[in-house]
């Protein structure tokens, strides 16, 4: 998954203080260090939110809630979950917002409310366990009502002003499935429904006993499973979609069914009604459509409905507008891992990811997709520009190596069973001539490029496991192979043999040279980096790299005074070379880094995580 737009992540001096996005990094002092964030959550439903200044959107992603300014595309961070974001909501007059999380089996999910306007954490609150299905603000604020996962099955009503519990009971009747909405009236505070699985319930507070009484709405013959619901203004009736692709109306005050439709042109499922449709009317027919890539799962509209964003699974936003009814894609984004990110040769104003199913090439001025390349129900591995900017190289689980043109993405030439599995990783020498590629079976293989041909130069047998990265020295003399089996080779790629072998007790993820090449930094699995001679492959030092989890990505300044490294611990770490120490501390990833790279110029530093997410960080003023 990936969004565009101008991101908060926090840079942090290790001796001093916190840092959060736009802006020049100034040590000691508390300012923000420039981020953009490329990724949006689209599997979350009502997650895509116009906040009722007409100026901004919200979003979740992974463990954090993304504020957005429409116009400037500056975006603010709300951190504070410990796990994924399952929803948010934002009040009606907008000044609070507040998001649930998923958690353990039985361990208690939170929700936190926020202040809009300081983006600061007010309370944490803390009742249901295991996940936070929906939440929804009363009109006027006073409450906030909650509606626990599956497995905690409970509804709970929270006063805003002092941050605690009034009361809570079972969310559906024993006969019944689980209720997974929750919709609160748009003129009383103390009536609410909730709706889910052959479910429609309305609900009446009774503060001074602190209960909740529930009435059980009547369908007639139909039973469906509720997806989403939005209250009508005037609070007589209530509009809920279906599974099976109808919006049914609900009379509020005798809680009976009242119609139902579209009868012809059903949806295969309705996902998000947006409060513009919602008066009490007749249900409309169906007259207009768009056509938007992936289901959609959040409508929401910007000021009375002359605007209307769309999120759909696919991680892409569109904004619709009402009236000439025609759809603009605003923000794409990858919505599977990303499994790596490549610079070309001299720029950072320009750089390609890959995934499942494509590879994309974005602009970093603007945050925006320049060029998707589709190669459908494939994943790439690997990328890597050819010198020259003619090509952009590319490694498939389908064992085959794929170059396309990086202007238009047409396929140059396709190298056929590369390698018996999967092509793992892929490097192209600086004069443009050879190909090395890794393959899943543990072999290394050259391979020379003409204008017009692409033959097989040699293959190297040593690695027993997948080869997970290469790099080559800047002579094309020479190469080193990172793999899985715990090995590191030093390849002479003229006369074709080993020089130097590096063993480690770790799965290897990463390899880099040192600018002067006379050193390599290697990590993996253990979270150790290591620094070896490439002279006689012998170790230097060894560094504790993280905490907790592998280490997956590394990459390193041209000067060679600075390096970076990611990975299952979601941080990214710039540590100083000679010193050994780690500097700053980028938190924002909610998905294990999977690669980051430190563009030309130190500008900006590039990481992308197994969640879809591709943050761009700018790089710290360390003079």
């Amino acid at each position: 998954m990936i969004l565009l737009g101008s991101a908060e992540w926090l840079w942090r001096e290790l001796e001093s203080s916190w840092f959060c996005p736009p802006c020049e990094i100034n040590f000691g002092e508390q300012q923000p260090a420039d981020l953009s964030l490329l990724s949006l959550a689209g599997h979350i439903p009502c997650g895509l939110i116009c906040h009722p200044d007409k100026e901004h959107i919200l979003y979740p992603l992974g463990c954090t809630v993304v504020i957005q300014e429409l116009d400037s595309k500056k975006q603010t961070f709300l951190h504070g979950h410990t796990n994924n974001v399952s929803c948010i909501v934002v009040s009606r007059d907008g000044m609070y917002v507040a998001s649930g999380q998923v958690t353990f089996m039985g361990f208690k999910a939170d929700i936190i409310l926020w202040d809009f306007q300081t983006k600061e954490l007010l309370a944490r609150l803390s009742l249901h366990k295991g996940r936070i299905e929906g939440l929804a603000f009363s009109p006027n604020n006073l409450y906030l009502m909650s509606l626990g996962g599956q497995d905690d099955d409970s509804v709970v009503v929270w006063q805003v002003g002092k941050r605690e519990a009034v009361c809570g009971s079972p969310a559906s009747a024993c006969r019944s499935g689980s209720a997974t909405i929750v919709v609160c009236s748009s003129c009383r505070d103390e009536m609410f429904v909730t709706a889910g699985n052959g479910t429609i319930r309305v609900w009446e507070l009774d503060l001074a006993n602190r209960k909740i009484y529930p009435t059980e709405c009547q369908t007639g013959q139909l039973r469906r499973v509720i997806t989403c619901g939005k209250m009508a203004d005037d609070d007589n009736y209530f509009y809920v979609g279906t599974s099976s692709g109808d919006v049914l109306k609900v009379n509020t005050n005798n809680k009976l069914m009242t119609d139902y439709g579209p009868q012809k042109e059903k949806f295969s499922s309705v996902s998000s009604i947006s409060r513009g449709q919602c008066q009490a009317k007749p249900l409309p027919s169906l007259n207009r459509k768009i056509q938007v890539q992936g289901a959609v799962t959040s409508l929401t509209c910007r000021g009375q409905g002359h605007q209307i964003f769309v999120g759909t699974n696919e991680c892409q936003i569109y904004r619709l507008n009402y009236t000439a009814f025609k759809e603009e894609l605003i923000t794409a984004c990858h919505k599977e891992a990303v499994h790596d990110i490549i610079f070309p040769l001299g720029t950072s104003d320009l750089f390609a990811t890959c995934s499942k199913n494509d590879i994309r090439v974005w602009h970093t001025p603007k945050n925006r997709e320049l060029l998707r390349i589709v190669i459908p129900n494939m994943t790439c591995h690997a990328i890597d520009f050819m010198r020259d900017g003619k090509s952009i190289i590319s490694a498939w689980n389908d064992g085959k190596i794929r170059a396309f043109m990086p202007e238009t993405g047409r396929l140059m030439y396709v190298i056929n069973h590369a390698h018996s599995l999967e092509v793992t990783a892929i490097a192209a020498t600086s004069d443009c001539k050879r190909i090395i590629s890794g393959g899943g079976e543990g072999q290394v293989r050259i391979w020379e490029i003409g204008e017009r041909t692409h033959k097989l130069g040699e293959v190297l047998k040593e690695h027993t496991s997948a080869v997970s990265c290469i790099k080559i020295k800047k002579d094309d003399r020479e190469c080193v192979t990172a793999s899985l089996d715990g090995t590191c080779i030093i390849w002479d790629i003229v006369r074709f043999v080993r020089k130097q072998m590096i063993l480690a007790n770790t799965l290897f993820k990463c390899v880099c040279y040192h600018p002067e090449e006379y050193q390599i930094l290697t990590s993996g699995t253990d979270r150790r980096i290591g620094y070896w001679e490439v002279f006689d492959g012998s170790a230097i030092r060894e560094l504790e790299g993280s905490v907790s989890g592998s280490i997956n990505g590394m990459d390193i300044t041209s000067d060679g005074a600075y390096f970076v490294t990611g990975g299952d611990d979601h941080l990214v770490k710039l540590w100083d070379y000679n010193e050994g120490a780690v500097t700053h501390v980028g938190v924002g990833h909610s998905g294990n880094i999977t690669r980051l790279k430190v563009c030309p110029g130190n500008k900006y530093i590039v990481s992308v995580s197994a969640d879809g997410a591709i943050l761009l960080w700018k790089y710290p003023d360390l003079h």
